[in-house]
């Protein structure tokens, strides 16, 4: 008799959407599986900013140790909440193909953006004081490093929650990732691409992960794992943890195959946006496993360790 493989998930609409896409691309294959509801500690915090909750693995933690206590089988994560450093015992099985990358930003409705492309003419048009809403100190750091007159302002909870409060706000808008809002069909028609925002090492992409003598599970989910998502978004991670190691930084990435080359940009902002390191790489696929290491050292090699040292101290 064939296993039911438990898929742990959180409750959240992202997070079963998330599941439930895994449980049908293994029943593509033939696996049998359900659906099993854990709570993480970032949903039910919902008002202490990220950085100040010890963010590694805050989203993940709890399915991680339903994982290791057999209570599920596999656990399913958005891949940007999850540490580069997974627990003991807990391995990688599969990374799905990646959806968009990006940033957008999500204009507040009281605000008209009739024919605006992009967030410089919007704040063109509107001349006032703007307030920026978002837990994500990489986007805050990024965003005051375009745009330093601008106020922050936290915003957690998931994204239904996150849209709601936008909408109750007097906040000029929020920033969302892209895939997030579009997976659940939320993304709204006021809504504006950050062409100009480098991404969260792995943002878009999903991955699965199970305990590391399950050979059942791991055979069954390497059927739909992709081999380009899966380089790439090591690429990224590589170099997060080169840098700093941890999720809650705002340090970006983006790896892209082209032509069978591997594209790599990446940079680290302070936390106030005053300053900011950029670097971009492109080397042969079949060269490309340590890229990120490699960017990373190359960046601190210029000395920007001045600015990895401002993190670590406005992170602490």
């Amino acid at each position: 008799m064939k296993k039911i493989i438990r898929i742990g998930t959180r409750e959240s609409q992202l997070a079963v959407w998330q599941a439930t896409r895994v449980k049908e691309l293994l029943a593509e294959h033939g696996y049998q599986s359900e659906l099993v509801y854990i709570k993480s500690e970032g949903d039910i915090d919902l008002k202490t900013p990220l950085y100040e909750m010890g963010v590694q693995g805050v989203f993940t933690r709890s399915l991680d140790i339903a994982l290791l206590n057999d209570k599920i089988d596999i656990a399913v994560h958005s891949m940007k909440d999850v540490p580069t450093q997974l627990p003991k015992g807990i391995v990688q099985s599969a990374i799905l193909k990646r959806a968009s990358y990006k940033d957008l930003f999500v204009v507040n409705s009281q605000w008209s953006i009739v024919n605006v492309n992009s967030t410089d003419e919007f704040f063109t048009i509107h001349h006032s004081p703007f307030t920026i809403a978002t837990s994500s100190i990489r986007r805050k750091a990024q965003w005051l490093n375009r745009y330093p007159d601008h106020t922050i302002e936290n915003l957690r909870g998931n994204v239904n929650t996150r849209l709601r409060k936008v909408e109750e706000s007097n906040w000029s808008g929020a920033i969302f990732a892209a895939a997030g809002l579009e997976r659940i069909n939320l993304r709204p028609e006021n809504s504006i691409e950050l062409d100009w925002m480098l991404p969260a090492p792995a943002q878009g992409a999903i991955m699965v992960v199970c305990r590391e003598d399950d050979n059942y599970c791991l055979d069954a989910c390497d059927n739909f794992n992709d081999a380009d998502t899966a380089l790439c978004t090591k690429i990224e991670r590589d170099f997060l943890r080169t840098l700093l190691g941890g999720c809650s930084t705002p340090i970006s990435a983006l790896a892209e195959v082209k032509n069978k080359q591997i594209h790599f940009i990446g940079n680290i902002v302070s936390p106030d946006g005053k300053e900011k390191a950029d670097i971009g790489v492109t080397v042969e696929k079949s060269k490309a496993h340590d890229l990120g290491i490699y960017a990373a050292n190359q960046l601190l090699e210029r000395d920007e360790k001045k600015i990895v040292e401002k993190i670590r101290n406005a992170t602490k």
